[in-house]
């Protein structure tokens, strides 16, 4: 059975390690960092929207629907994943963050096996070591859990989704795919390095 996917790239944080830049503005390989996430995810659903919270003009430029937080606080990524949550027609989200330019091309396919398999109502990628907290599958009926999260005035994303029914997606395959670009130094150094698909 196929399930129709929609997706939010996270783009509204402070990007403190950046210096405070908007990170998916910041360019790496001659293109913006959510630009390589946008390529990577876009092929992968059946509709996608930006959450960004400041250069709102520069990332409806791209051509995608931008949603701000409903909270303007920077209250992290689980309130980017709310509001998304509310913009949503169908009952699946696919969230990834704007600063992992080698997302696999097979992500949506193999996370939604997963969550088929395991009956779970969230499903969180794993590189084989670690989990990756940001990049989540989720069913439209969290949000209420989220909204009485935040409201009780916790923020981590990892704490929520472990109090939840989830499941881990093991990427071991292609760990590489979920390196993050956080500093300049990082961008200097890979500027020139290629990922498989």
């Amino acid at each position: 059975m196929v399930i129709v996917v929609n997706a939010v790239i996270l783009a509204g944080g402070k990007a403190s390690r950046m210096g405070g830049q908007d990170k998916g503005l910041v360019q790496f390989q001659n293109l913006n960092l959510i630009t390589h996430a946008l390529n990577r995810i876009a092929p992968q659903v059946e509709h996608l929207v930006i959450n960004a919270n400041r250069n709102l003009a520069a990332y409806q430029a791209l051509g995608y629907e931008v949603i701000a937080d409903e909270n303007q606080d920077f209250m992290g990524p689980l309130a980017g994943i709310l509001t998304a949550l509310h913009h949503l027609d169908d009952n699946i989200l696919l969230v990834v963050p704007c600063d992992c330019p080698w997302l696999p091309t097979d992500l949506v396919s193999r996370m939604q096996a997963c969550m088929q398999a395991k009956q779970t109502d969230i499903v969180v990628a794993s590189d084989g070591e670690q989990e990756q907290p940001v990049v989540l599958l989720l069913k439209v009926n969290v949000a209420q859990s989220i909204r009485d999260y935040l409201d009780a005035g916790e923020r981590k994303l990892k704490t929520w989704y472990r109090s939840q029914h989830f499941s881990v997606c093991t990427f071991s395959d292609n760990p590489d795919a979920f390196m993050n670009i956080n500093t300049h130094e990082q961008i200097a150094r890979l500027s020139t390095e290629e990922r498989p698909l």
